[in-house]
């Protein structure tokens, strides 16, 4: 290999690199640093509708002016839970979030991870029918399909009147406007992205380690517990990452299906932008939001870099 071909080999491959990290510093890192900005801010009845702005005119003071505006009181109004000043709205928002996120996945898996085992165990000619199947949902608007449930779960909804016509219950239950609501709607949102990682995972698995389990004694279950579902680990974890981080943000599920007593960080940070107009305060939550939802991305490459390690 001459220079030239090496040096092209080389500027070649880096470019590659350097597509997905620019990719990242434009759509994440620019606008995480505006937010953090906005955060560090202060409410002004203006346009916009905070301050500090920068405004460089090439001089070291323009920058001083802008540092020395910069102030952490929208964080420690949220973190500030003692006292006669303390409120502890921000923090119960984020504990309910993560609790109906965290409950949410674990119901996702118990109703995805059957749904892609079959799919998996299915004649080759009737998987793509069935892949079209979970993807199919996605053709119709996400609120569309969000708004369908409200006419399901209430009152005088279709599951009430089927429950009642098959004798079950007596009177309407109340299922709109609280938490199972939410688990539904976000159940049936997001089940598509815990079936697909799963699928495919499930799907390159090998048949003889099952049959080489039963030919030592091993029952269906506990093979199944021995080594199917330790195989499909990496489809779990993917599976429950891509369906737990947008579940605690999730705004619409909860608007349309908890009603207003539901407490969730996502509504909190619509209140502060379009009701209250308080830019700065609801760009620290967002702030926080995500740092939040930094640790089960670490865990998940962390685990990821793990698993590489030792298949080597």
């Amino acid at each position: 290999m001459t220079d030239k071909t090496r040096k092209g080999f080389f500027s070649g491959r880096t470019g590659v690199i350097a597509i997905p990290y620019l990719w990242l510093a434009i759509f994440f890192a620019l606008p995480f640093l505006m937010v953090l900005k906005i955060s560090l801010s202060q409410i002004e009845l203006g346009q916009p509708p905070y301050t500090p702005v920068f405004n460089f005119d090439g001089t070291w003071q323009s920058i001083t002016n802008f540092v020395s505006g910069l102030n952490l009181d929208n964080y420690w109004t949220m973190f500030n839970i003692w006292g006669e000043d303390g409120d502890t709205l921000y923090l119960k928002a984020y504990l309910s979030s993560v609790m109906i996120a965290f409950v949410s996945t674990i119901l996702l898996l118990i109703v995805g991870y059957p749904i892609a085992y079959g799919m998996a165990r299915a004649p080759k000619s009737l998987r793509p029918t069935l892949l079209m199947l979970v993807i199919l949902p996605f053709w119709t608007s996400f609120l569309i399909r969000v708004y369908a449930w409200i006419g399901i779960l209430k009152p005088e909804g279709l599951l009430n009147l089927a429950l009642i016509k098959l004798g079950i219950i007596d009177q309407p239950l109340q299922i709109l406007n609280t938490n199972w609501a939410i688990f539904i709607g976000i159940v049936y949102s997001y089940l598509p992205f815990m079936i697909l990682p799963l699928y495919s995972t499930l799907e390159k698995m090998d048949d003889t380690l099952m049959e080489a389990a039963a030919d030592l004694g091993c029952k269906p279950i506990k093979a199944f517990w021995l080594v199917t579902f330790p195989l499909s680990l990496p489809g779990v974890i993917a599976g429950c990452m891509l369906c737990f981080i947008p579940a605690v943000g999730e705004f619409v599920i909860p608007d349309l299906l908890g009603g207003s007593s539901t407490l969730m960080i996502g509504k909190q940070m619509w209140d502060l932008f379009f009701s209250n107009r308080d830019w700065p305060a609801a760009s620290a939550v967002a702030v926080i939001l995500l740092i939040i939802l930094v640790v089960p991305i670490t865990y998940y490459q962390h685990s990821q870099a793990k698993a590489l390690e030792t298949d080597r």
